[in-house]
């Protein structure tokens, strides 16, 4: 199974760049996890926020293949516990999910069209986020699923 997590807009700050880093080289090979930063949208400073979401989706697009597990983090979405968070990853494994898409948003959230492709919306939290954070604890949530899904005492109850 390959995951993906889908950004918009690069990790610019060196702290979360570190820190992402930390946990990617840690994911079990078999996941060929990417981390893949949309660049911004050019001239989004001359465009609304509805044009800026819809340039962003066709973006986001171009990273999504029809039969692919999409997951949207949204804080309207649905939470769930570090250990149930690892069971839907087993899930994904067991029915044989070939590519599973966590997508982030832009500073004004996404286009209708990608929340209507979306198989699944997660949230991490009721609160907002930046978005650097939201990379990072998805990040090591995943990790954090892969030693729950091992056995290892990373995660303590």
């Amino acid at each position: 199974m390959r995951i993906n997590l889908v950004c918009i807009g690069k990790t610019d700050q060196k702290l979360f760049r570190e820190q992402l880093d930390y946990y990617i080289t840690r994911f079990p090979k078999h996941w060929n996890f990417q981390l893949i930063e949309i660049p911004d949208v050019k001239n989004a400073k001359n465009l609304s926020p509805d044009q800026i979401k819809k340039e962003e989706a066709k973006l986001f697009a171009q990273h999504i293949d029809t039969g692919d597990m999409v997951v949207l983090l949204d804080e309207r979405g649905k939470q769930y516990s570090s250990r149930e968070f690892a069971k839907k990853i087993d899930h994904w494994q067991s029915v044989s999910v070939k590519k599973v898409n966590f997508l982030i948003g832009g500073a004004w959230g996404v286009a209708e069209e990608i929340h209507q492709r979306a198989n699944e919306k997660m949230a991490l939290s009721k609160m907002t986020f930046t978005h650097q954070m939201v990379r990072l604890f998805i990040t090591e949530q995943i990790y954090r699923a892969d030693q729950i899904l091992q056995g290892k005492p990373y995660h303590n109850d």
